[in-house]
Protein backbone atom coordinates (compact mmCIF):
# COMPACT_ATOMS: atom_id res chain seq x y z
CA UNK A 1 0.00 0.00 0.00
CA UNK A 2 2.77 2.37 1.19
CA UNK A 3 4.30 1.64 -2.09
CA UNK A 4 1.37 2.28 -4.35
CA UNK A 5 1.02 5.79 -2.76
CA UNK A 6 4.72 6.53 -3.16
CA UNK A 7 4.16 5.21 -6.26
CA UNK A 8 1.39 7.29 -7.34
CA UNK A 9 2.86 10.47 -5.98
CA UNK A 10 5.73 10.25 -8.07
CA UNK A 11 3.59 10.14 -11.09
CA UNK A 12 1.68 13.30 -9.92
CA UNK A 13 4.73 14.76 -9.47
CA UNK A 14 6.26 14.14 -13.13
CA UNK A 15 3.08 15.70 -14.63
CA UNK A 16 2.68 18.82 -12.79
CA UNK A 17 6.83 19.18 -13.40
CA UNK A 18 6.13 18.05 -17.38
CA UNK A 19 3.01 20.06 -17.02
CA UNK A 20 5.04 22.98 -15.81
CA UNK A 21 7.81 22.86 -18.83
CA UNK A 22 4.63 22.43 -21.46
CA UNK A 23 2.91 25.70 -20.07
CA UNK A 24 6.21 27.56 -20.51
CA UNK A 25 7.41 26.89 -23.80
CA UNK A 26 3.69 26.64 -25.50
CA UNK A 27 2.28 30.11 -24.19
CA UNK A 28 6.53 31.60 -24.85
CA UNK A 29 6.06 30.32 -28.99
CA UNK A 30 2.64 32.16 -29.29
CA UNK A 31 4.54 35.37 -28.14
CA UNK A 32 6.80 34.89 -30.80
CA UNK A 33 6.59 37.70 -33.46
CA UNK A 34 10.45 37.75 -35.24
CA UNK A 35 12.74 34.84 -35.50
CA UNK A 36 16.01 34.14 -36.68
CA UNK A 37 17.86 31.28 -36.46
CA UNK A 38 20.95 31.72 -39.08
CA UNK A 39 20.36 28.12 -40.35
CA UNK A 40 21.54 27.84 -43.68
CA UNK A 41 19.84 31.43 -44.56
CA UNK A 42 19.72 34.86 -43.32
CA UNK A 43 16.05 35.41 -43.47
CA UNK A 44 13.89 35.26 -40.65
CA UNK A 45 12.27 31.80 -39.86
CA UNK A 46 9.40 33.84 -38.51
CA UNK A 47 8.02 37.35 -39.19
CA UNK A 48 5.14 39.00 -38.31
CA UNK A 49 6.03 41.85 -40.88
CA UNK A 50 9.44 41.51 -43.50
CA UNK A 51 11.44 38.40 -43.01
CA UNK A 52 14.48 39.73 -45.25
CA UNK A 53 18.02 41.14 -44.13
CA UNK A 54 18.99 43.94 -46.05
CA UNK A 55 22.13 45.50 -46.87
CA UNK A 56 23.07 49.13 -47.26
CA UNK A 57 26.11 51.37 -47.92
CA UNK A 58 25.58 52.76 -44.67
CA UNK A 59 22.91 53.80 -42.68
CA UNK A 60 22.13 57.13 -44.31
CA UNK A 61 21.52 55.21 -47.36
CA UNK A 62 18.83 52.48 -46.52
CA UNK A 63 16.71 53.31 -48.90
CA UNK A 64 19.05 51.74 -51.82
CA UNK A 65 19.31 48.63 -49.37
CA UNK A 66 19.43 45.74 -50.96
CA UNK A 67 17.92 42.20 -49.93
CA UNK A 68 20.50 39.62 -48.66
CA UNK A 69 23.82 39.86 -47.12
CA UNK A 70 26.04 41.78 -49.67
CA UNK A 71 29.09 42.75 -47.18
CA UNK A 72 31.70 39.98 -47.58
CA UNK A 73 32.57 40.78 -44.01
CA UNK A 74 28.82 39.69 -43.11
CA UNK A 75 28.46 35.98 -44.03
CA UNK A 76 26.97 33.31 -42.36
CA UNK A 77 29.21 30.97 -40.66
CA UNK A 78 28.52 27.18 -41.32
CA UNK A 79 28.09 24.61 -38.05
CA UNK A 80 29.37 27.73 -35.71
CA UNK A 81 26.18 28.60 -33.91
CA UNK A 82 24.54 27.64 -30.90
CA UNK A 83 22.87 25.17 -32.90
CA UNK A 84 23.58 25.02 -36.57
CA UNK A 85 24.48 28.03 -38.28
CA UNK A 86 25.42 31.63 -37.28
CA UNK A 87 25.85 34.90 -38.57
CA UNK A 88 29.35 36.34 -38.04
CA UNK A 89 30.56 39.74 -38.10
CA UNK A 90 34.33 39.28 -39.24
CA UNK A 91 35.39 43.06 -39.72
CA UNK A 92 33.99 46.03 -38.11
CA UNK A 93 31.95 47.09 -40.76
CA UNK A 94 30.55 50.56 -41.99
CA UNK A 95 28.14 49.08 -44.16
CA UNK A 96 24.19 48.85 -42.53
CA UNK A 97 23.05 45.31 -42.36
CA UNK A 98 19.12 44.87 -40.69
CA UNK A 99 15.60 43.88 -40.27
CA UNK A 100 12.95 46.08 -41.13
CA UNK A 101 11.33 46.35 -37.67
CA UNK A 102 7.62 47.14 -38.30
CA UNK A 103 5.53 44.83 -36.96
CA UNK A 104 8.17 42.54 -36.19
CA UNK A 105 8.98 44.39 -32.57
CA UNK A 106 5.20 45.37 -31.88
CA UNK A 107 5.66 48.76 -31.34
CA UNK A 108 3.08 51.21 -30.19
CA UNK A 109 2.95 54.79 -29.30
CA UNK A 110 0.44 54.07 -26.67
CA UNK A 111 1.90 51.23 -24.88
CA UNK A 112 4.84 48.72 -25.60
CA UNK A 113 6.45 45.99 -23.96
CA UNK A 114 8.60 43.18 -25.12
CA UNK A 115 11.57 41.35 -25.29
CA UNK A 116 14.70 40.95 -27.04
CA UNK A 117 16.52 37.40 -27.24
CA UNK A 118 19.63 36.91 -28.59
CA UNK A 119 23.18 35.23 -28.19
CA UNK A 120 26.53 36.24 -28.86
CA UNK A 121 30.05 34.41 -28.99
CA UNK A 122 33.39 36.66 -28.87
CA UNK A 123 36.36 37.60 -26.39
CA UNK A 124 35.14 41.77 -26.58
CA UNK A 125 39.33 42.40 -24.96
CA UNK A 126 41.13 40.83 -28.20
CA UNK A 127 38.30 40.73 -31.05
CA UNK A 128 36.54 44.43 -31.21
CA UNK A 129 38.35 47.13 -33.15
CA UNK A 130 39.49 50.17 -30.22
CA UNK A 131 36.10 51.68 -30.17
CA UNK A 132 32.04 51.07 -29.02
CA UNK A 133 30.66 48.90 -31.07
CA UNK A 134 26.66 47.68 -31.43
CA UNK A 135 25.46 44.30 -31.47
CA UNK A 136 22.02 45.22 -31.95
CA UNK A 137 20.44 48.68 -31.85
CA UNK A 138 16.49 49.26 -32.55
CA UNK A 139 15.70 51.95 -33.78
CA UNK A 140 13.81 54.84 -37.02
CA UNK A 141 16.76 56.86 -36.63
CA UNK A 142 19.81 56.88 -33.85
CA UNK A 143 20.80 55.60 -30.98
CA UNK A 144 20.44 58.34 -28.91
CA UNK A 145 16.63 59.68 -30.07
CA UNK A 146 14.31 56.84 -29.07
CA UNK A 147 17.17 53.61 -29.19
CA UNK A 148 17.11 50.60 -27.89
CA UNK A 149 20.47 48.69 -27.97
CA UNK A 150 23.62 46.99 -25.71
CA UNK A 151 26.81 47.72 -26.77
CA UNK A 152 30.64 47.38 -25.69
CA UNK A 153 31.96 50.13 -24.51
CA UNK A 154 36.14 51.29 -25.39
CA UNK A 155 37.10 50.82 -21.75
CA UNK A 156 39.93 48.57 -21.05
CA UNK A 157 38.70 45.85 -20.07
CA UNK A 158 35.60 46.29 -21.82
CA UNK A 159 32.49 46.69 -20.13
CA UNK A 160 28.68 45.42 -21.84
CA UNK A 161 26.42 47.91 -21.76
CA UNK A 162 22.47 47.94 -22.16
CA UNK A 163 20.85 52.00 -23.63
CA UNK A 164 17.69 52.77 -23.36
CA UNK A 165 17.39 56.39 -24.66
CA UNK A 166 13.97 57.93 -25.56
CA UNK A 167 13.29 60.78 -27.83
CA UNK A 168 16.00 62.98 -27.50
CA UNK A 169 13.73 66.49 -27.96
CA UNK A 170 12.47 65.21 -24.21
CA UNK A 171 15.91 63.63 -22.38
CA UNK A 172 18.82 66.00 -23.91
CA UNK A 173 16.91 68.88 -25.29
CA UNK A 174 19.88 71.42 -25.08
CA UNK A 175 22.54 68.88 -26.35
CA UNK A 176 24.10 69.31 -22.34
CA UNK A 177 23.88 65.57 -21.09
CA UNK A 178 25.84 64.76 -17.76
CA UNK A 179 26.54 61.59 -16.91
CA UNK A 180 23.62 60.96 -14.45
CA UNK A 181 21.32 61.78 -17.50
CA UNK A 182 23.22 58.59 -19.16
CA UNK A 183 23.56 56.69 -15.95
CA UNK A 184 19.72 56.67 -15.50
CA UNK A 185 19.22 55.26 -19.09
CA UNK A 186 22.01 52.74 -18.92
CA UNK A 187 23.23 49.49 -17.20
CA UNK A 188 26.31 48.77 -17.42
CA UNK A 189 28.03 45.18 -16.60
CA UNK A 190 31.51 45.32 -15.69
CA UNK A 191 33.30 43.12 -16.33
CA UNK A 192 31.48 41.44 -18.89
CA UNK A 193 31.26 37.87 -19.02
CA UNK A 194 31.66 36.81 -22.72
CA UNK A 195 34.41 34.64 -24.09
CA UNK A 196 35.23 33.47 -27.60
CA UNK A 197 34.80 29.69 -26.84
CA UNK A 198 31.20 29.77 -25.03
CA UNK A 199 28.19 31.27 -25.87
CA UNK A 200 26.70 33.99 -24.22
CA UNK A 201 22.90 34.57 -23.95
CA UNK A 202 21.74 38.17 -23.68
CA UNK A 203 17.77 39.05 -23.14
CA UNK A 204 16.47 42.83 -23.14
CA UNK A 205 13.33 42.75 -21.43
CA UNK A 206 11.19 46.45 -21.84
CA UNK A 207 7.77 47.50 -20.39
CA UNK A 208 5.39 50.23 -20.22
CA UNK A 209 7.14 52.02 -22.71
CA UNK A 210 4.99 55.12 -24.00
CA UNK A 211 2.42 54.67 -21.11
CA UNK A 212 1.97 57.20 -18.51
CA UNK A 213 3.57 54.08 -16.07
CA UNK A 214 7.33 54.43 -15.81
CA UNK A 215 9.05 52.32 -18.35
CA UNK A 216 11.64 49.48 -17.45
CA UNK A 217 14.27 48.26 -19.07
CA UNK A 218 15.81 45.09 -17.83
CA UNK A 219 19.28 43.70 -19.06
CA UNK A 220 19.69 39.69 -18.50
CA UNK A 221 22.91 37.75 -19.48
CA UNK A 222 23.09 33.91 -19.41
CA UNK A 223 19.20 33.82 -17.23
CA UNK A 224 20.91 36.43 -14.57
CA UNK A 225 19.33 39.82 -13.67
CA UNK A 226 21.63 42.58 -14.14
CA UNK A 227 20.26 45.51 -13.84
CA UNK A 228 17.20 48.12 -14.66
CA UNK A 229 16.95 51.29 -16.03
CA UNK A 230 13.54 52.63 -13.97
CA UNK A 231 12.07 56.01 -12.92
CA UNK A 232 12.12 57.50 -16.32
CA UNK A 233 9.62 57.96 -18.88
CA UNK A 234 11.05 59.05 -21.80
CA UNK A 235 8.71 58.57 -24.60
CA UNK A 236 9.77 56.04 -27.77
CA UNK A 237 8.18 57.86 -30.75
CA UNK A 238 8.98 56.30 -34.07
CA UNK A 239 8.26 56.47 -37.21
CA UNK A 240 7.13 52.78 -37.21
CA UNK A 241 7.70 51.87 -41.28
CA UNK A 242 11.20 53.57 -40.64
CA UNK A 243 12.55 51.36 -37.79
CA UNK A 244 14.99 49.31 -38.56
CA UNK A 245 17.02 45.96 -36.31
CA UNK A 246 20.48 47.23 -36.70
CA UNK A 247 22.86 44.51 -36.07
CA UNK A 248 26.68 44.44 -35.74
CA UNK A 249 27.76 48.43 -35.84
CA UNK A 250 31.17 48.10 -35.43
CA UNK A 251 30.56 44.16 -33.86
CA UNK A 252 33.07 41.40 -34.57
CA UNK A 253 32.08 38.18 -33.79
CA UNK A 254 28.96 35.92 -34.07
CA UNK A 255 25.12 35.94 -33.15
CA UNK A 256 22.70 33.87 -33.29
CA UNK A 257 18.91 32.54 -32.38
CA UNK A 258 17.43 36.16 -32.64
CA UNK A 259 14.01 36.51 -31.43
CA UNK A 260 11.58 39.34 -30.07
CA UNK A 261 8.84 38.50 -28.17
CA UNK A 262 5.81 40.71 -27.84
CA UNK A 263 5.60 40.86 -23.94
CA UNK A 264 7.88 41.37 -21.24
CA UNK A 265 9.30 37.65 -20.07
CA UNK A 266 9.65 37.18 -16.52
CA UNK A 267 12.76 35.84 -14.78
CA UNK A 268 11.86 32.20 -15.02
CA UNK A 269 10.62 32.61 -18.75
CA UNK A 270 14.52 34.29 -19.58
CA UNK A 271 15.89 31.37 -17.99
CA UNK A 272 13.91 28.80 -19.87
CA UNK A 273 15.37 30.23 -23.34
CA UNK A 274 18.88 29.87 -22.04
CA UNK A 275 18.17 26.93 -21.01
CA UNK A 276 17.07 25.32 -24.05
CA UNK A 277 19.50 22.93 -25.69
CA UNK A 278 18.13 23.41 -29.25
CA UNK A 279 17.73 26.71 -29.86
CA UNK A 280 13.87 28.58 -30.05
CA UNK A 281 13.46 26.93 -33.25
CA UNK A 282 12.88 23.65 -31.97
CA UNK A 283 9.77 25.06 -30.93
CA UNK A 284 8.57 25.24 -34.12
CA UNK A 285 9.59 21.82 -35.84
Amino acid sequence: MKTTVLLSISRLTLFFVTGIVFTQSKPLKDHVLFYSSFDGKSSADIAMGDAMIYTAKNYKETANAEIGLKDPNVVLAKGKGLTGDAIHFKEAKTSAVFYKAYKNVGYSKESWSGTISFWLRLDPNKDLAPSYCDPICVTDSQWNDAGLWVDFTDHNPRRFRLGAMGDIAVWDPNNDSDETDWNKRTVMVNPSPFQSKTWTHVAIVFSNVNTETKSTFKLYLNGSFMGVVKDVNDPFTWEYEKAKIMLGLGYIGLMDELAIFNKPLDSSEVRAIFELKKGIKNWFQ
